[in-house]
C-alpha cells in the first residue's frame, strides 16, 4: 500500500495563503476608496459630489467604509429571492478565503413583521453588526415593497362633490 506524501512546500504555501487573508479592513478601504470597479460617481457642476457603490453586501449602496462589502469582514445583504421571498445573507468571518462558503444564507417567506423580527435578531440581537440594524430594516422594507404586486382594476374616484351646499 502506497501512502500519499504531501510535499513540505505545499503546507507552507497553504499557511502563507491563510496569513495573507487577514489584511485589515481599514487598509483595504484605503486602497479601494478612490477607485474600484464598483464605484459610481454622479457628477454635478463638474465635480463628483455623490458617490454610490454597486458592490455586493452593501445595504445602502453608499460609498462609505461603514457599508462597504469589500472592506468589512462582517457584512449583511438583503435581496429578493423568488416570487414572494427575501434572502438574508451574512458573511462568515472565518471563511474569508473561501468565496463558495463565505455567506450564511436564510430565505424568509413570512409576513413583514416576522421578517423584520428575524432581521433584527440576526443583525442586532446577536451582536453581529448592531450599527447596520436601521439600514437592514430599511433595505428589507424596500425589497418587500418591490415584491408586492399592485392591484389591477382600481377605479378612479370622481373628485367633484356630488352636491353643492351653499346659501339658499
Amino acid at each position: 500500500i502506497q501512502q500519499l506524501v504531501v510535499p513540505q512546500g505545499a503546507r507552507e504555501k497553504e499557511r502563507e495563503r491563510e496569513r495573507m487573508a487577514t489584511v485589515p479592513g481599514a487598509l483595504i478601504w484605503e486602497i479601494v476608496k478612490k477607485n474600484n470597479s464598483f464605484l459610481v460617481k454622479e457628477f454635478g457642476n463638474g465635480t463628483a459630489k455623490v458617490q454610490f457603490s454597486k458592490e455586493a453586501n452593501n445595504l445602502y449602496n453608499a460609498h462609505s467604509y461603514k457599508y462597504s462589502g469589500l472592506a468589512n469582514n462582517k457584512t449583511v445583504t438583503i435581496q429578493p429571492s423568488g416570487k414572494d421571498s427575501v434572502l438574508l445573507a451574512t458573511t462568515k468571518t472565518r471563511k474569508q478565503n473561501k468565496p463558495s462558503s463565505l455567506l450564511h444564507k436564510s430565505v424568509m417567506k413570512k409576513e413583514f413583521r416576522r421578517m423584520a423580527k428575524a432581521v433584527n435578531n440576526q443583525v442586532a440581537e446577536n451582536y453581529y453588526r448592531p450599527d447596520l440594524k436601521k439600514a437592514a430594516l430599511a433595505r428589507l422594507s424596500a425589497v418587500n415593497r418591490s415584491l408586492q404586486v399592485a392591484k389591477s382594476g382600481v377605479k378612479k374616484r370622481n373628485r367633484q362633490p356630488s352636491k353643492f351646499r351653499g346659501r339658499k
